[in-house]
């Protein structure tokens, strides 16, 4: 079975809604049809856990520093996130996540995506499905032509899509990390405060943040050489600041579309995975 013959009838926006939603109330006891993906990010870990329609039904982050430039390099630090991780969905829903997917940055070697399922193990799950986070995310969002970008904090992750089709895909160290050096050193600010300062008054220092934009523009640009034509549809958590878009789209001389809640889509993707890949 393709994941087109099965793939949830509402739209991505509907869904990234959802995840914000269990992010912002309590958990409540799960039970039935459940999958899980887990998202060993640069910065933060993410589990989330969907019923068997797709719903998101429970949402976890964990700061983690496990990775670098998707590559998993404090194996313990990873194991131990995504163990706290499962301990607080079972406190949280009443139900022990016993296996997930994992995803891997899609320009990295066999050897090193291996090592996320090798965490879940350690950690107790049983990894169902290992997927590269470009396919993960166009599970939800569905993209039939275009270029389907992953911007996470160390890298940025682009794949080419024609005809539903993954036809090029590939991976630069890059993203919002970087982006936080950058904000750190104008301001004289730690690179914690720069973060925290990126999320929440990311509109007020973009003047300062276009030139790292600019570079993860160029990034996309040289990941999709000949598909000008086609839109760029930015994914995860590295690019989620006001106006951040609209550079990228000004760089690039082409549209880009921005979702909601974008750190969330690999995740959800993932947890789908979980579920649905042949």
């Amino acid at each position: 079975m393709t994941l087109a013959a099965v793939r949830p009838a509402h739209s991505a926006e509907f869904y990234l809604d959802r995840v914000a939603r269990c992010l912002e109330t309590a958990p409540v006891p799960l039970s039935g049809e459940l999958h899980a993906g887990i998202d060993l990010g640069t910065s933060t870990v993410v589990l989330t856990v969907t019923d068997g329609d797709g719903l998101p039904e429970f949402v976890a982050t964990e700061p983690c520093e496990a990775l670098r430039d998707g590559v998993v390099v404090d194996f313990g630090a990873a194991v131990a996130a995504v163990t706290r991780l499962v301990e607080t969905a079972a406190a949280g829903t009443g139900h022990r996540i016993t296996a997930a997917s994992a995803g891997y940055p899609p320009g990295i070697g066999p050897a090193e995506s291996r090592a996320c399922r090798f965490v879940l193990e350690r950690a107790g799950l049983d990894c169902t499905a290992l997927a590269d986070e470009v396919s993960a995310a166009n599970w939800v969002l569905g993209v039939s032509d275009g270029v389907l970008v992953d911007v996470g904090a160390g890298s940025t992750g682009v794949g080419i899509f024609r005809d539903g089709e993954l036809v090029e895909v590939g991976d630069v160290p890059g993203g919002g990390h970087h982006l936080n050096l950058i904000l750190a050193g104008a301001l004289g600010i730690s690179i914690e405060e720069a973060e925290r300062r990126k999320r929440t008054e990311g509109a007020d220092h973009l003047p300062i943040l276009r030139p790292g934009l600019e570079r993860i523009a160029t990034s996309i640009e040289r990941l999709s050489t000949g598909c000008g034509s086609l839109p760029v549809h930015l994914a995860g958590g590295g690019l989620m600041i006001p106006g951040a878009g609209g550079v990228v789209s000004q760089y690039l001389e082409r549209p880009v579309v921005e979702y909601p809640h974008a750190l969330y889509i690999t995740p959800l993707g993932l947890a789908w995975s979980s579920q649905w890949q042949t």
